[in-house]
C-alpha cells in the first residue's frame, strides 16, 4: 500500500511540474551525453595510442657520401641491439618510389625530386617506443648516421590536440552538470513547496523522514533516468549518423569506436543521472523541508 502511494505521488508531481520536469529531463539529458563523449573520447584516445604507438617506427637517415664500411657497422649495431624488434633498410631508389606514391597527385613537385636526393635510411621498430632515447644515443654517434627521427614525438602533438578536446568536453560537461544540479534542486523545491500542507499535516501524524521524502527523491531519480535514456540515444546515434556514415572517411585516422563501449555508457549515464539526482534531491529537501 505505502509502495504503491509512493509511485502514485512520484507520477503526480512529474505531471504537476511537467515543464520543470521537462526542463530538468532535457538538462540532464545534455549534461549526461556531453559527459558520455567525454568518457568515449578518453577511451578511444588510448586506444588509438595502443594502436598508433605499437605501429611507429624510428627512422635512421644516413649521410649521402656513407661508405660501405660506415653502412655495415650500423646495421651490425641496430642488430645486436636488445631494443630492436624489427628492422628494414630502405634504398635511395626505394625511397623515391614510396615518395612518388605518397605525392602521386603533385606530379609537379615529383618531378623536382630524383633518388639521388633522397637518402638511404633505416626504418626501425623498438620493443619499447619509450626507451626511444637509449636507442638514439647509441647509434647517433656513428659515423654515416644523419639524422634520426622518432615518429611518436609528430603523434605526440596529434594526441595533445585529443587531449584538449577531451578537457573542453569535461569542462563543458561540468558546467552542464551544475546547471542541472541547480535545477533539480529548483524542482524539488517547487514539488515541495506544492505540497507544503500535504507535509505538514504527515508530519503532524508521525510520517517517517524516509516516507514524506521518497516520493520527491523518486521524481528526480525518474527524471535523471529518463535524461540518461535521451542521452545515450544521442550517443548512439551520433556514433551510426556521423562517424559510421557521413565522417567515415576518418576512419582512416581516427580508429573506429567499437559499439561494445557505446552500449558501455547506458548503465554509466543511468547510475550517474540517478545518483546526481538522487543525492541533490536528498539534500535539497534537507534544508528545505527540515525532515
Amino acid at each position: 500500500m505505502r509502495v504503491k502511494y509512493v509511485l502514485n505521488e512520484v507520477l503526480v508531481g512529474l505531471w504537476r511540474n511537467v515543464t520543470m520536469t521537462i526542463a530538468m529531463i532535457i538538462t540532464m539529458a545534455v549534461s549526461l551525453t556531453m559527459f558520455g563523449a567525454s568518457v568515449l573520447m578518453y577511451m578511444q584516445v588510448d586506444r588509438m595510442k595502443d594502436f598508433y604507438y605499437g605501429e611507429i617506427e624510428v627512422s635512421i637517415f644516413l649521410n649521402d657520401d656513407v661508405d660501405e664500411a660506415q653502412r655495415a657497422a650500423i646495421d651490425q649495431a641496430i642488430d645486436s641491439n636488445p631494443l630492436v624488434k624489427e628492422k628494414t633498410y630502405e634504398t635511395k631508389e626505394q625511397a623515391f618510389e614510396r615518395f612518388k606514391v605518397l605525392w602521386e597527385d603533385s606530379p609537379d613537385f615529383v618531378n623536382s625530386i630524383s633518388a639521388s636526393s633522397l637518402p638511404e635510411s633505416y626504418r626501425v621498430k623498438l620493443n619499447d617506443p619509450e626507451k626511444y632515447a637509449d636507442f638514439a644515443k647509441e647509434i647517433e654517434s656513428l659515423q654515416g648516421v644523419r639524422q634520426i627521427i622518432d615518429q611518436r614525438t609528430l603523434l605526440d602533438k596529434v594526441f595533445k590536440i585529443f587531449n584538449s578536446i577531451q578537457v573542453m568536453s569535461l569542462v563543458v560537461a561540468a558546467v552542464m552538470a551544475f546547471a542541472a544540479l541547480l535545477l533539480v534542486g529548483n524542482t524539488i523545491q517547487v514539488a515541495a513547496y506544492s505540497k507544503r500542507r500535504e507535509v505538514a499535516v504527515m508530519k503532524l501524524v508521525g510520517a517517517s523522514n524516509w516516507f514524506i521524502q521518497a516520493p520527491f527523491v523518486l521524481e528526480a531519480v525518474v527524471a535523471g533516468l529518463i535524461g540518461a535514456v535521451l542521452g545515450f540515444i544521442a550517443l548512439f546515434i551520433g556514433k551510426v549518423v556521423l562517424l559510421d556514415n557521413k565522417l567515415q572517411a576518418l576512419t582512416t585516422i581516427l580508429t573506429p569506436i567499437p559499439n561494445g563501449n557505446v552500449w558501455l555508457m547506458l548503465p554509466l549515464l543511468a547510475g550517474v543521472g540517478a545518483l546526481v539526482s538522487a543525492v541533490t534531491a536528498w539534500v535539497t529537501l534537507r534544508f528545505y523541508l527540515k525532515v
